[in-house]
């Protein structure tokens, strides 16, 4: 038996500005976390269901990321706007925002080359006559 009904997590991981993967944190995820907190309490839910801050959940092309257990749902994209659905919805009775849902994995984006000269090939080799 769990300790909460529901258990969310809110990827507030940090990357450099401009990674290629993105970045919860500066796509809002603090103020997400905090909204969702503050429902749970006026909500008077706050020993039924726990909103943690979470390292990388390794989906940040697509964040920011919540995982919602113990169902194992997860929402992709959501903004503060989004909080208010995703609590009355989801955490208070049940139902899944199926437009947020993440479904599956995503791939992660490709880092940049370093930067420098441009790699080329070697021209092959011709015989000396």
């Amino acid at each position: 038996m769990s300790l909460y009904k529901r258990h969310v997590f809110v990827c507030v991981n940090e990357r450099p500005e401009g990674s290629p993967r993105g970045c919860c944190a500066l796509e809002g995820a603090r103020e997400i976390r905090a909204r969702l907190k503050q429902s749970v309490k006026e909500a008077g839910l706050k020993d039924e269901v726990r909103i943690n801050a979470a390292g990388c959940l390794d989906q940040c092309e697509v964040g920011p990321v919540i995982a919602v257990y113990p169902e194992g749902i997860w929402y992709q994209g959501v903004t503060a706007a989004d909080c208010d659905e995703i609590f009355e919805v989801h955490i208070r009775n049940g139902r899944p925002v199926e437009r947020l849902q993440l479904h599956q994995r995503v791939p992660k984006a490709k880092a940049s080359p370093a930067p420098g000269p441009p790699q080329t090939e070697a021209a092959p080799e011709t015989p000396a006559e």
